[in-house]
């Protein structure tokens, strides 16, 4: 079997598109002939082999509303012999390509998000994506309330596939303990954490506010375009010995081991699935998220792994970290959950699994005379 995957970029880039991106791809290169197709940063088209890997990222002219935009990309879809054409959206020049291209494999869509606050380019876009979703084997859904919360899933449940995110769980045990005794002496006694991108969905600033009536120390790790902002607040706030922006960090493993509470206080559906999630509850700690209408709360359900609030609210954020700084078997009991959580539900092996199980049944399609719809009608939605 012959898999292309397409996303926008591939790490170095940050981001849980990216991550997943890598992570799959480097699972299916076991079993699977795999290549990656993503955008570059510049002009130039560079052709690598990552563990295995091989990645191509396609030289941008320019971006359309975050969407890089890579020429060539039509013409490598057109000589492309693929079995199957795997896009991870929101993608889309993606789409574009490939129906320009008249690509004559099996298309897969993981939709790891709707157009959210782009509305203009969500409307104009629309009717091309809905094309390329009619076309489509099928479509994976990182998990059922997305399906239900998105106009555009609702219209194709026959087609949508619940396969959620998976993470190597092994790779958080392993951890630097002289570097998490290091962030607990700069940091401690009390330390919240955050991981993310410094952008609008993410609420931190919600989160920063939430801090003055919380006795803990608050870690942001992460860069963006708000960061400036943000550090403003801060310093509005007079909280810098409350808050701290670390930037990017290359190994934040030690810093989940370090935190006692992690928290996710996005504020838009853009925020789908949130992979964070997933890290910290590996690390046996208590999440507090908030109840979007997305997957967030369907990773960490409130009361199981960690506490659920409004979002936008930092009153209910404070209080929520305050509930769980008073009580310590609180959150040990959510963190133990957590982690059986992730071992049972959201291992990358299970993911994997999964996925190569789909694309079996796509590849199935080709020895009858049904039409991908039709044939894969049955097995939609499970799992």
């Amino acid at each position: 079997m012959t898999v292309t995957q397409i996303g926008k970029f591939y790490p170095p880039h940050r981001g849980g598109m990216e991550t997943h991106l890598e992570t799959l791809s480097q699972e299916l290169r076991k079993t699977t002939d795999v290549k990656v197709l993503v955008a570059n940063d510049c002009w130039k088209t560079t052709e690598t082999i990552l563990d295995g890997v091989p990645v191509t990222r396609l030289g941008t002219c320019c971006s359309i509303s975050s969407a890089p935009v890579c020429p060539t990309l039509v013409t490598r879809l057109r000589n492309d012999d693929s079995d199957i054409v795997h896009i991870h959206l929101p993608n889309p020049t993606a789409i574009v390509a490939y129906l320009a291209s008249s690509h004559r494999g099996h298309l897969v869509l993981t939709y790891h998000s709707d157009v959210v606050r782009q509305k203009h380019l969500e409307r104009a876009f629309r009717p091309i994506l809905l094309s390329a979703i009619s076309r489509c084997s099928a479509v994976i859904c990182s998990s059922p309330n997305y399906i239900e919360s998105s106009p555009i899933l609702r219209e194709f449940r026959h087609l949508c596939r619940v396969i959620p995110l998976g993470i190597r769980v092994e790779s958080f045990d392993r951890c630097d303990s002289e570097a998490v005794a290091r962030i607990r002496r700069e940091h401690g006694p009390a330390i919240v954490l955050a991981v993310g991108r410094l952008v609008y969905y993410k609420g931190l600033e919600y989160l920063i506010r939430a801090m003055s009536t919380v006795d803990a120390k608050l870690l942001i790790i992460g860069c963006g375009p708000l960061r400036e902002q943000l550090e403003k607040e801060v310093e509005r706030l007079g909280f810098e010995s409350r808050v701290t922006l670390l930037g990017e960090i290359d190994d934040i493993v030690p810093y989940y081991h370090a935190a006692d509470v992690f928290v996710l206080p996005s504020i838009a559906r853009t925020e789908a699935f949130g992979i964070v999630q997933l890290e910290a509850m590996a690390c046996s700690k208590p999440v507090i998220n908030t109840n979007l209408e997305s997957g967030v709360p369907f990773v960490s359900p409130n009361g199981v792994s960690g506490l659920t609030v409004k979002p936008r609210s930092s009153a209910e954020l404070s209080r929520a970290m305050r509930l769980l700084f008073s009580d310590p078997g609180l959150r040990k009991q959510y963190g133990r959950s957590g982690r059986i959580r992730v071992e049972t539900k959201f291992d990358l092996s299970l993911m994997t699994r999964r996925t190569l199980d789909l694309y079996s049944e796509v590849m199935s399609v080709r020895a009858t005379s049904q039409r991908p719809v039709e044939a894969l009608r049955s097995a939609a939605i499970s799992q």
